[in-house]
């Protein structure tokens, strides 16, 4: 358990587009609108400051998919970041990653529904600047205490084909996934609890080609469990989940949605429930000898730090061997089959994204908040980043985070790279890139958990 003290602020917005607004997700689905609203998606903002005079940093969550377009992300961050007056090394705008999302895309603005995508971008953006602005202005002295919990939520969705020679994106129980729940708490000077965060790698895919509505899929089910009882706002932070999913997934059934929101929701709980108080440590006091010699442990005070720093990377990744942009809409123009036509259509956002050289520079935004680092990066990295992390760096506390500020690809390690499956043939990057993002990740965290 490690804390971080300083001024903390939190607001949410409620960032539902409207219904009719195109949300085609999914290769598979038949429709191309939401019809509805299952539960309203929202953006939930935290920022951390040594003083209130001083440049925050700002995290972020946001109930949406991923971006298709390198240019409609670099837009929203920069507005946001100059109406701030922030430097990039300070905003993370971070994705749940929810597939029952409304599209980002302004190239999507043609399709039915399309006309609503560029208002609602434009407003996301001036939503997102008065949420932080609020933040700020309501932000008070506040302890925020992080725990390691576990979930079984998640499972490796890596299946190998009977009679196939392919990985197919569906529940592989003969391989063991990483359950890590990471909780943080944070509590005002009175011991009020004022908020949470909950870090954590699944998926959300529970919600299909079947559903129609706008959900945050099982992010909304765990925030109404904890919300209920915290009284307090929950940021979720999608962790390094590019093989993790629920085991029952592409439904169009809502309630399973939820169900999988109590499931975890009910983990954050019982890692809230373990928590010491605040500023606080269990410490060794002696030993009692009774019918058996008894080791004693009290509650004793251990004020927390109070460090901030933030560091902007950018990590060299050599690119496989793509068609041109020229030659991905030449095939997309011709292409009558719908399927084979989104997946082009996602190819030529990431050939858009990533440009047409032979390296794509990927940023890497590392901070460290007291003794826990944040690490966030906008590919969907598989659970070895994390974990890789998280042993490396021990004691500090390790945050991950995907589709952070951008998006391009699936980031599978090496070993992957000799399996036909959808992560390896989407990616844009070369074996190995996942192993270099690794190596960059814990050398400049291990610096930054050095320098004080």
């Amino acid at each position: 358990m490690t804390n971080y003290h300083g001024i903390i602020g939190l607001s949410r917005e409620d960032i539902t587009p409207p219904v009719g607004i195109f949300a085609r997700n999914w290769g598979a689905a038949t429709h191309d609108v939401a019809a509805g609203v299952h539960m309203p998606l929202t953006l939930t903002c935290i920022t951390f400051q040594t003083d209130k005079n001083v440049q925050p940093l700002v995290l972020v969550s946001a109930d949406l998919g991923w971006w298709k377009s390198a240019a409609d992300e670099k837009t929203l961050r920069q507005g946001i970041l100059q109406a701030l007056s922030l430097p990039e090394e300070r905003l993370m705008f971070c994705l749940t990653h929810t597939h029952a999302g409304p599209s980002t895309f302004s190239e999507d603005a043609g399709k039915p529904g399309g006309q609503y995508i560029i208002p609602y971008l434009q407003q996301l953006q001036e939503k997102a600047v008065s949420c932080i602005r609020r933040a700020l202005a309501d932000a008070q002295p506040a302890t925020l205490t992080w725990q390691y919990g576990s979930c079984n939520l998640a499972v490796n969705r890596d299946f190998p084909e009977p009679g196939g020679d392919r990985l197919v994106v569906g529940y592989n129980p003969a391989v063991s996934a990483d359950d890590t729940v990471l909780v943080g708490r944070i509590t005002d000077n009175a011991g009020k609890v004022t908020g949470t965060i909950v870090n954590y790698a699944c998926h959300p895919t529970t919600l299909a080609w079947e559903n129609q509505l706008l959900s945050p899929d099982y992010i909304g089910g765990m925030r109404t469990v904890v919300e209920a009882a915290t009284a307090a706002p929950c940021l979720f932070l999608q962790g390094a989940s590019g093989e993790l999913s629920p085991a029952e997934q592409y439904s169009g059934d809502t309630s399973l949605a939820d169900g999988y929101g109590r499931q975890l929701g009910y983990a954050v709980l019982s890692v809230l429930e373990g928590m010491l108080p605040p500023d606080t440590t269990l410490t060794f006091t002696g030993v009692v000898e009774s019918g058996a010699s008894l080791g004693i442990w009290k509650k004793t005070p251990a004020p927390a730090t109070t460090t901030l720093l933030a560091e902007m990377t950018l990590v060299e990744m050599p690119l496989k061997p793509m068609p041109s942009l020229a030659e991905i809409e030449a095939a997309w123009a011709t292409c009558e089959h719908h399927v084979i036509k989104e997946r082009l259509w996602r190819q030529r956002g990431i050939r858009k994204t990533v440009g047409e050289g032979t390296v794509a520079k990927m940023p890497l935004w590392i901070w460290r908040l007291g003794n826990t680092i944040l690490a966030g990066q906008p590919n969907e990295a598989y659970s070895l980043l994390q974990q890789e992390l998280r042993q490396q760096l021990a004691p500090a506390t390790v945050a991950v985070m995907n589709i952070v500020n951008g998006y391009a690809g699936y980031l599978p390690p090496s070993a992957s790279f000799s399996h036909h499956s959808y992560t390896v043939w989407q990616t844009p990057f070369q074996q190995g890139s996942l192993e270099q993002l690794i190596h960059t990740a814990i050398t400049i965290s291990q610096r930054m958990i050095q320098s004080a």
